[in-house]
């Protein structure tokens, strides 16, 4: 089973696409290797592309205070993106930048093995759920494999229509009850095991 550090490794020397022709940094991903739930995210940005983590300007802001909502902070989650390099100008992701990235995400899934994740924008949503629209199924819980999915509005669309803040608010509202709901003990009365510590790396 590769490492985070050695995909993170991989993704900084990756040249298997254009993106990787402007970037100052790649950004592979940032959080917890034993995070139980994991973040995706569409693509980096100016400020992303400049430091290397994701979510760090305006948008990050705001996911930080939509993690406060669901009771939770970057320590215990992991952070990426559907794209690890940031596409000029800032323009969405290209389909063939978007194929070229999925071997990478799915080794952080394989690695890291979450227990929920959230996609946040409608290509990260498509990835689990091609042909769906993220207007009809945000918020919503759905199973795939041994995954729990929601797929929510990405952050940055509050900072561009005021009235998508409340609808996304909403959603880490309730996403602090799913995570209530899977951290119950056993029925059975039986003690949980010890989770190990979380362990934080910039990846």
């Amino acid at each position: 089973m590769l490492q985070l550090d050695e995909i993170a490794n991989s993704i900084r020397n990756c040249v298997n696409c254009d993106l990787h022709k402007g970037r100052v940094h790649a950004v592979p991903g940032y959080g917890s290797e034993n995070a139980e739930i994991m973040f995706i995210g569409e693509a980096p940005g100016y400020y992303e592309d400049q430091q290397g983590k994701p979510f760090v300007g305006a948008a990050g802001k705001f996911l930080d205070q939509l993690l406060a909502l669901a009771g939770l902070d970057r320590e215990q989650v992991y952070i990426t993106n559907i794209v690890k390099c940031r596409p000029p100008n800032n323009r969405d992701p290209l389909p063939n930048e978007i194929d070229t990235c999925r071997a990478w995400l799915q080794q952080q899934l394989d690695t890291i093995k979450p227990k929920i994740v959230v996609t946040l924008g409608r290509y990260s949503m498509a990835y689990f759920f091609p042909g769906e629209t993220i207007s009809k199924i945000h918020g919503q819980q759905r199973k795939r494999d041994d995954l729990l999915i929601i797929p929510m509005y990405h952050p940055a669309a509050a900072l561009h229509q005021e009235r998508f803040r409340h609808m996304i608010e909403d959603d880490f509202r309730k996403l602090r009850t799913v995570l209530e709901e899977s951290n119950k003990p056993p029925a059975s009365g039986e003690k949980p095991a010890e989770e190990e510590p979380h362990q934080m790396r910039l990846l």
